[in-house]
């Protein structure tokens, strides 16, 4: 057991791979099943085949930026780099929409995205708090910014890119017109409480919740619903947002299940969305990417990264309740070390799932057995195996030379947290920072705040070109420089070796009025 463990970690944390052996393994997966779709890098890039495989030089490492700022929505700025050679593509996907949710016939779920035209004459001034209108329907309008960290290949990342936003549609038209009704009506149109914005009170709400419990409201009082009304919970639209958030990623995570069957869905791959709906931005994070709100120069978190080591009471209470998910060859316990053999019967501390803190424990021979989490840090791995512990695919992923399955210990649920636009006014250097591990690996949040807050600065405000230079500017640092075989940032620190891609989000233009 020792030596198969041994073996998976030092393949997981082990040099630069043959970069013709990684692309064979790519590009087939070792699999005779056609692609569900090809590697592509983001199409809002507008880049030809010969500069997507320019783009995958590891030793040049070229910078990709936007050709044109108005491809997405609030003069977004992008910017991305490939790895230095761990992989032969760059596993990173982006996508970025601005979708309409339109209410359709029953069995008529697909998205309607704006045409170009409306799109471009709409933004960057749209609000997305206003209503989709025309001869045929009307409904919502969301943006959409995307980032997909792949591992073990780029198959789910790019599946996933195509199709969650989609899915993020049709669960949000399940509650279309409750949102609707919140969009288009006057605050004093609802029952407030301190902080929460709970049911819109319309007449069509609540007289559905009355029918739905035989009773009606009174006819011209829409804030004063049935007796039995008050004895439901109050659903306040915000999590009605959340739960399609996450009802989406769910969805796509067993629609990438079911399709590996058909198609070379290859690895799996951590999420970070952004949607801005209702005058919020809304973060959904499964993985270990990253989100800041940079504001008046003040560093606001917007996501959680999920780890071995952050979720793992969550882990070991899962082996604890089902132990023949370990295999019988790993413990759920948590020892500072290795337990030996010689060790059996001395007290050693240890960590259980009830436990933030360590106690001792006499050892014995079951103690013996590998943990489910080894490792510190970023070397922190799930049966030895994985660095995070939540996202999509992974499905076949198993033990090294076993037949333990991993994926019952990864969660495809993410984290929303939500950020009321409407309630600052946001300057031309306020932004959202998106990026994947590879940026936050090798820069704290200070030191990404500092570095765009700098180059800011000395830009024009009104110049939209600003946030995909900033873009471009951080991803340039964090990357760093070839120097001495090997890339280096300020202070000759090693600079990231990984897939970077970054979004720059300006956020004034999410208090603007159509």
């Amino acid at each position: 057991m020792f030596t198969r463990v041994k073996s998976a970690v030092s393949s997981f944390m082990g040099g630069i791979m043959a970069v013709s052996s990684i692309n064979n393994n790519e590009r087939s997966g070792g699999s005779d099943l056609p692609l569900k779709y090809p590697y592509m890098r983001p199409k809002f890039l507008g880049l030809s085949p010969d500069e997507i495989e320019c783009s995958a030089d590891h030793i040049v490492r070229p910078i990709l930026i936007l050709k044109e700022t108005r491809r997405l929505p609030w003069a977004t700025g992008y910017a991305e780099v490939i790895n230095a050679g761990k992989s032969a593509l760059n596993e990173d996907q982006a996508c970025c929409e601005v979708l309409l949710v339109k209410k359709k016939p029953i069995g008529s779920l697909t998205p309607r995205k704006m045409s170009t035209s409306r799109r471009r004459s709409s933004l960057p001034n749209s609000v997305g708090m206003r209503m989709w209108e025309n001869d045929e329907a009307e409904g919502l309008i969301f943006h959409y910014w995307a980032l997909f960290d792949g591992h073990a290949g780029s198959g789910a990342a790019v599946v996933a890119s195509r199709l969650l936003h989609r899915h993020i549609v049709e669960q949000l038209q399940g509650v279309l017109e409750v949102l609707s009704n919140l969009a288009s009506l006057p605050p004093t149109v609802f029952c407030d409480e301190p902080n929460h914005q709970p049911f819109p009170c319309t007449h069509r709400a609540l007289n559905r919740a009355a029918s739905l419990h035989g009773a009606t409201g009174a006819p011209g009082s829409p804030c004063t619903p049935p007796t039995r009304f008050f004895v439901e919970k109050k659903i306040h639209h915000e999590s009605l947002v959340i739960g399609a958030l996450e009802n989406a990623f769910k969805i796509m995570d067993a629609q990438i299940e079911r399709e590996k069957s058909i198609y070379n869905i290859s690895g799996g791959c951590t999420v970070l969305v952004v949607v801005f709906l209702l005058g919020k931005l809304f973060v959904a994070n499964a993985g270990d990417s990253r989100a800041i709100i940079i504001r008046n120069g003040e560093i606001i978190p917007m996501s959680t990264e999920f780890t071995p080591e952050s979720e793992r009471q969550r882990l070991q209470f899962l082996g604890f309740m089902q132990p023949h998910l370990l295999g019988g060859e790993f413990t759920h316990l948590e020892f500072p070390r290795r337990v030996q053999r010689k060790e059996v019967g001395k007290k050693m501390l240890y960590r259980d799932f009830t436990m933030t803190g360590w106690a001792y424990k006499t050892i014995e021979d079951e103690d013996l057995k590998f943990p489910l989490i080894y490792g510190e840090g970023k070397k922190a791995r799930v049966m030895a195996t994985i660095g995070v512990t939540r996202g999509l695919g992974d499905h076949d992923l198993k033990v090294h030379d076993s037949n333990i399955y991993i994926k019952p210990f990864l969660c495809c649920f993410p984290e929303v947290k939500v950020y009321n636009l409407t309630q600052y006014e946001h300057g031309a250097d306020d932004v959202l920072v998106m990026g994947t591990d590879g940026l936050w690996d090798v820069l704290s949040n200070e030191e990404v705040a500092e570095t765009v807050i700098s180059f800011l600065a000395n830009c024009d405000p009104d110049d939209l070109h600003r946030y995909k230079m900033a873009a471009q500017d951080l991803v340039m640092r964090a990357r760093g420089v070839l120097r001495n075989q090997g890339w280096r940032i300020d202070n000759d620190r090693l600079g990231s070796g990984d897939d970077i891609s970054v979004y720059i989000i300006p956020l004034m233009f999410g208090n603007r009025q159509p």
